[in-house]
């Protein structure tokens, strides 16, 4: 089966029924064009499946899967009004040609979306799904490119590529694609669709929901990669990173809608799409009476908020006091006291990339202050000591820690022009009385690519080494990624390095 060599050979095939006004655009299962429905004098989208689908389809299942798909009318989704097929074997449905933009237009303009638009949006097309799946019908491509966003509302478009779910399918029926073939986008599909599982259910769409709205959130898919595989195998191997990571703004209800609909295991995501909106329903319902007015409570606010300062008043001064006790008394080294600088990792080589070694420092730093039983200090109080020409034991008694985290951090570009950058981290014990010991020491070399695991290594060497017990929420909070975009962490480091800069300088 050829394509069609042009518009013009589509609109001798289509004849009078339908008037091609121009394209519209070109995915990975069909052109778009704009048309003129003769019949009904209305403008329509009309889609001519590209001759690999439409070969592994055939026209009788294709005839089957579009009686499927017309048969959805909701408020959400765009139906499916015609279909057909050329004399020449293409395949084509139409559906309303709507004004307005998709999802992924506005990401483009729009990297991340205000919370409250992308949980009405998501509501919206799960709800949609939710009627798609009651009737029999998997979408399979749920993706930005496929959410139509029309005066407020959002619509899913595009069921061409539908299937129908198990329980509808008779014996006769044979698979919507070849067995051992993928249909759908890489970066949204479930891990099951990922490697072409023919038993997919109505949870691949929950996941790839689910990957939609946390790219609103987030400003880039939970998982990326330049393979359709490496992707694959991404999902089937790890988490992603928290989007309260990447925007502290969402609230744990939403982090936590998002984590149940992207798990790996499709029976332990939401099963409908019913209770995905749900979900976010009460999400946003809590939002609401949280932000609302309490006539009630307003003239207590003074009050409490007076005897919350007095509080953390207090605090502070007994916290400085205890300090200052520690230092002075040399307690601070005990035993007993797990306490850890972590200073600013020298840059050998090219002093240009201080920038990446800072953001190395600081991204170590925030993964070991998170592990309960140890007290990390702050970057401020660390920072001061960059280039110091202090001992450790001088630095130690200054913070009151017993352990002191240093390191390296070395470039290098090979004949290839392949940037590698080696890290090499020392964890020094500081004792009363005695010279500074040697815990542990390490080198990492590696190119950028997988410098955020030489992160997470350190941070766990660093852990185990102080005898800091790990939990499984604790292991995952290391090896988490503060972003899946190298070149969007390298842009942000050195933003934060000229801000730095110029508020030192000003």
């Amino acid at each position: 089966m050829a394509e069609l060599d042009s518009q013009h050979d589509l609109q001798t095939e289509l004849g009078s029924s339908y008037t091609l006004e121009r394209e519209l655009g070109r995915g990975g299962t069909a052109t778009v064009y704009l048309a003129l429905d003769a019949k009904h004098q209305r403008e329509v989208a009309l889609k001519v499946l590209h001759s690999d689908l439409a070969a592994s389809l055939g026209p009788d299942r294709f005839r089957r899967e579009i009686a499927f798909a017309a048969k959805l009318q909701h408020p959400h989704i765009l139906t499916v009004l015609d279909s057909g097929e050329t004399a020449s074997g293409q395949l084509w449905f139409t559906m309303p040609y709507v004004e307005g933009e998709s999802l992924r237009h506005r990401l483009e303009h729009q990297r991340q979306l205000p919370i409250d638009d992308a949980l009405r949006i998501t509501r919206e097309v799960a709800l949609a799904l939710d009627y798609a799946h009651r009737h029999g019908v998997i979408h399979r491509d749920v993706k930005p490119e496929n959410i139509l966003l029309v005066d407020g509302q959002a619509m899913l478009a595009d069921f061409g590529i539908a299937r129908g779910v198990p329980n509808r399918i008779t014996a006769s029926d044979t698979p919507f694609t070849d067995e051992g073939t993928a249909i759908g986008t890489p970066a949204y599909m479930s891990p099951e669709q990922s490697v072409a599982d023919p038993t997919i259910d109505r949870t691949t769409d929950i996941y790839s929901l689910g990957t939609v709205l946390y790219e609103m959130l987030a400003g880039e898919p939970p998982f990326s990669g330049p393979t359709a595989q490496s992707i694959a195998v991404k999902k089937m191997s790890g988490s992603p990173l928290p989007v309260r990571r990447i925007r502290p703004t969402v609230s744990a209800e939403v982090g936590a809608a998002i984590e149940r609909a992207l798990n790996p295991v499709p029976a332990d995501r939401f099963q409908t799409g019913g209770d995905f909106a749900r979900a976010l329903d009460a999400t946003s319902a809590e939002m609401l009476a949280a932000s609302a007015p309490d006539p009630h409570r307003r003239r207590h606010i003074p009050k409490i908020a007076f005897a919350l300062a007095i509080i953390a008043f207090l605090a502070a001064g007994v916290r400085y006091a205890w300090l200052q006790h520690l230092r002075a008394t040399g307690s601070a080294n005990s035993p007993g006291l797990l306490t850890l600088g972590v200073l600013p990792f020298d840059t050998q080589g090219d002093t240009a990339n201080a920038y990446f070694a800072d953001g190395i420092t600081g991204e170590i730093r925030g993964k070991l202050a998170l592990l309960p039983g140890l007290s990390v200090i702050a970057t401020t109080s660390s920072n001061q000591y960059r280039h110091t020409q202090k001992t450790p034991q001088q630095i130690g008694r200054e913070l009151g820690v017993r352990y002191l985290l240093t390191g390296t951090v070395e470039w290098e570009r090979n004949a290839s022009g392949l940037e590698r950058v080696r890290v090499s981290p020392e964890l020094v014990e500081l004792r009363e009385g005695a010279a500074p010991e040697t815990r542990w020491r390490e080198s990492y070399d590696t190119t950028l690519a997988d410098v955020f695991d030489v992160q997470s290594a350190v941070a766990t060497r660093v852990a185990d080494k102080l005898g800091v017990v790990l939990t499984q929420p604790a292991q995952t909070r290391l090896a988490s990624r503060p972003t899946q975009n190298l070149a969007a962490y390298d842009a942000y480091l050195r933003s934060v390095s000229l801000s730095a800069l110029d508020h030192f300088t000003v």
